[in-house]
């Protein structure tokens, strides 16, 4: 089946999951250890029934007013949670700039509203991010080859704009971290060579060094359909876990470097490369220093951080574990990874986690 390296339509056709007979293991040992880490983990007989949903606002009521006030092109009704963001520190402005920079047309009126105020640093932010995201759209998720000529010239167009508007931005404010963030996906799409690309997340991590988000992107651009390697890939994924306190989110990135891994794979060697013990070990590893450790702390966007490992444990015939997972998210989607697997995120989720969850040993 053709994959695709940021998103493909159609799922992939293969077992979840082998059933396993006898002895204990990290299935058991996954039951024993799973719950108490303060998500209130139902019993392992409980079905998980929530409604599978995609939610950009991650649950938070004054995110979704500000995503209204975005998509209604009300800047000034916006500008203060943005500011208020920023005051927060940390990647919060990151976040609340990436959800708005989702929405179609903001480009828009970010463009009318910069010319009449072209000093006002906040908007020029949320217009450099709109121009990372906007390029992406018109680049679509296709392998590089299938990408017209035009959607090519209107992608570095774009990609332009926002490298200048966010260099200007980082100028401005160098204590913020999102203009770093971005000016990384901007990087990766213009194919600006490793030095850069290695200086835009130094420079985003010494702003907020545990920031998930930058480090993804850093995974992204050492993994081989990148022009990186399996081996940098994992080499990074796992050096960082290392070094991060035990119950950090910087676990997921052993996940997702295996899932990048999978997905370069051939139809039967991706089954078999996931299922292996070594990678299964891992992957156990990773999650209960990270997801299931009991000083994991459910900061915004933990979801995505259980979305990568509950796709990987299912994908490896590990459906006990990720049982776990689906539990705690309750029907909570995010669209990586599961957009490896669809172009509905919600009902790839849906069949692995209903699979998982009528396992019984």
């Amino acid at each position: 089946m053709r994959k695709m390296p940021m998103t493909f339509e159609g799922a992939r056709h293969m077992p979840l999951f082998r059933r396993r007979s006898g002895g204990a293991g990290v299935q058991d040992r996954a039951g024993r250890r799973g719950r108490g880490f303060g998500f209130g983990l139902r019993t392992a007989e409980a079905p998980t029934v929530g409604e599978p949903r995609l939610d950009p606002a991650f649950g938070d009521e004054s995110v979704r007013l500000a995503l209204r006030q975005a998509a209604d092109g009300e800047w000034s009704e916006l500008r203060p949670a943005l500011a208020a963001a920023q005051d927060a520190g940390g990647t919060e402005l990151s976040f609340l700039v990436g959800a708005i920079a989702d929405l179609p047309r903001v480009e828009q009126w970010t463009s009318r509203a910069l010319a009449d105020t072209p000093d006002d640093t906040l908007l020029l932010m949320l217009s450099g991010a709109r121009h990372v995201v906007w390029g992406w759209e018109v680049r679509t998720g296709a392998w590089a080859k299938d990408v017209t000529e035009e959607r090519w010239k209107l992608f570095h167009q774009r990609l332009d704009t926002a490298e200048e508007q966010l260099l200007e931005v980082a100028e401005r404010e160098p204590t913020w971290h999102a203009p770093w963030h971005f000016l990384q996906m901007s990087g990766l799409g213009a194919s600006l060579g490793p030095e850069i690309a290695a200086c835009r997340f130094e420079a985003a991590v010494r702003r907020a060094p545990e920031s998930p988000a930058s480090h993804r992107v850093r995974l992204q651009q050492l993994s081989a359909k990148w022009g990186g390697s399996h081996d940098a890939m994992h080499e990074f994924a796992r050096s960082v876990m290392l070094a991060a306190p035990e119950g950090s989110h910087l676990g997921e990135l052993v996940a997702l470097a295996h899932l990048e891994h999978w997905l370069s794979l051939p139809e039967g060697e991706d089954r078999a490369y996931l299922t292996s013990p070594a990678v299964v070990a891992e992957l156990q590893e990773a999650a209960f220093r990270s997801v299931l450790h009991p000083d994991f702390t459910p900061v915004r966007g933990w979801q995505a951080s259980f979305n990568a490992f509950a796709m990987a444990f299912s994908l490896a015939d590990q459906p006990k574990t990720a049982r776990l997972l689906f539990d705690a998210l309750d029907g909570f989607v995010t669209k990586s990874p599961w957009h490896y697997l669809s172009g509905d995120p919600a009902k790839a989720f849906r069949a692995h986690r209903d699979r998982c969850a009528s396992y019984r040993r």
